[in-house]
């Protein structure tokens, strides 16, 4: 059995676009620029991102992949299609995002009760859910 060294997990998320991702990440959600490593000898370069205890690390490669995610979500293909960050102000996450201009392809609502959430589109495509619950 597995004995976890930290209260979280650590996302890596392959990029294409990554200033543009970076602004998502770094400026329009808030989260803190941890740092940047380089490991020339497989090509690749990150930005490392805190989002409580966990980081969530853009991965860009110096030749990117040819496979790209697919748009469309929970429906269009399986792996992982989504992720999700709880806060405690949702409805002010909502608004800055909503006047981002970014894709929020699920509007804020009641998933059940007690749990709001809404679902907005990064750059790249990749799905990043919030979440309040009561």
């Amino acid at each position: 059995m597995m004995k976890l060294a930290k209260n979280a997990i650590d996302l890596g998320i392959v990029v294409r676009n990554t200033q543009a991702c970076v602004a998502f990440y770094g400026d329009l959600l808030g989260l803190e620029l941890e740092g940047e490593v380089d490991i020339p000898a497989q090509g690749i370069h990150m930005h490392r991102f805190r989002c409580g205890d966990a980081v969530i690390k853009l991965v860009t490669l110096a030749e990117p992949p040819q496979a790209a995610n697919p748009p469309g979500g929970f429906a269009s293909a399986t792996g992982m299609r989504y992720w999700t960050i709880p806060v405690e102000n949702l409805d002010e996450v909502y608004d800055v995002c909503r006047q981002s201009g970014h894709s929020i392809p699920i509007q804020l609502r009641e998933a059940r009760p007690g749990v709001r959430m809404f679902i907005i589109e990064d750059p790249d495509g990749n799905w990043v859910e919030f979440v309040e619950y009561a």
